[in-house]
């Protein structure tokens, strides 16, 4: 495996209502994709409520212990987005009212009809010594303060931000992924697999059980590393395992087999 350092995140996502169940998440692939092709793997996700000191601690927590954190959530215009009061006092800085950020969304609310108030003003300030990310959805930008980046909740907002994210991001080697699928249940490969792992321990082995239709269990196995030749070492021992113990293994490529997050409308 290379020695080269492994560049490692974390995602918060912030909010009651994914808290209650109102509303599902659909930012965490999306992120987790997006940034396993920088090379930087995430390696924790948390979800928090709207308290202030949750916040501010999940932060400071947080950005010291990986390379880089993602927030989403909490920036709107109304009384429950506090996450930008928050990120301020994490970092101990006052907040500031971005003048290009004002004048376009002045513009933005008048071509809608609307008037500007202090409710969509607070959309404009932000903790000083942010960076700004663009979003070309709704105009209101994301930012970042030192290893932290701040985004909206709203899927298609998000991505967006997250595109402007991305050249600020160093990243290191980029996970690799292997798979197969096989016609046995998890009983029976569970020791084959166990050897293989005590042997690579520089990847990662998951095993995934999935329901057939008509009944009976089938298994999905994903390698994980940084090493392509590894991985395919790896992949074909377990191939013939699977095959040892009667099975009919099939390959699989797990990135492109998973569903792509799908932005709200």
């Amino acid at each position: 495996m290379s020695e080269e350092k492994s560049v490692t995140a974390c995602l918060i996502l912030i909010g009651n209502e994914i808290l209650s169940g109102r509303t599902q998440d659909k930012n965490l692939a999306y992120i987790a994709k997006g940034l396993n092709e920088l090379g930087v793997q995430l390696r924790e996700v948390r979800v928090i409520p709207d308290i202030r000191k949750t916040i501010v601690d999940t932060l400071n927590e947080c950005r010291a212990a990986f390379d880089y954190v993602f927030t989403t959530g909490g920036i709107g215009p109304t009384h429950d987005d506090i996450t930008s009061e928050c990120v301020a006092e994490a970092f101990g800085v006052g907040m500031y009212r971005d003048p290009d950020t004002v004048e376009l969304l002045t513009r933005r609310t008048e071509e809608r009809g609307q008037k500007m108030n202090e409710a969509r003003l607070r959309m404009a300030t932000f903790p000083e010594g942010s960076d700004l990310l663009k979003n070309e959805i709704s105009a209101a930008p994301g930012y970042r303060i030192e290893n932290v980046f701040v985004m909206a909740g709203v899927p298609r907002i998000m991505q967006s931000m997250f595109e402007e994210a991305k050249p600020h991001i160093t990243g290191g080697s980029r996970m690799l992924a292997r798979g197969l699928a096989v016609d046995l249940g998890e009983g029976n490969i569970a020791e084959g697999l166990a050897l293989v792992q005590a042997r690579y321990r520089d990847i990662d082995i998951g095993s995934y059980p999935q329901m057939r239709e008509g009944g009976g269990f089938r298994g999905s196995i994903v390698l994980r590393g940084t090493d392509a030749a590894v991985l395919d070492r790896a992949h074909a021992e377990i191939m013939q395992i699977m095959r040892d113990l009667g099975g009919n293994p099939v390959e699989e490529y797990p990135d492109k087999a998973q569903a792509s997050a799908e932005p709200e409308s």
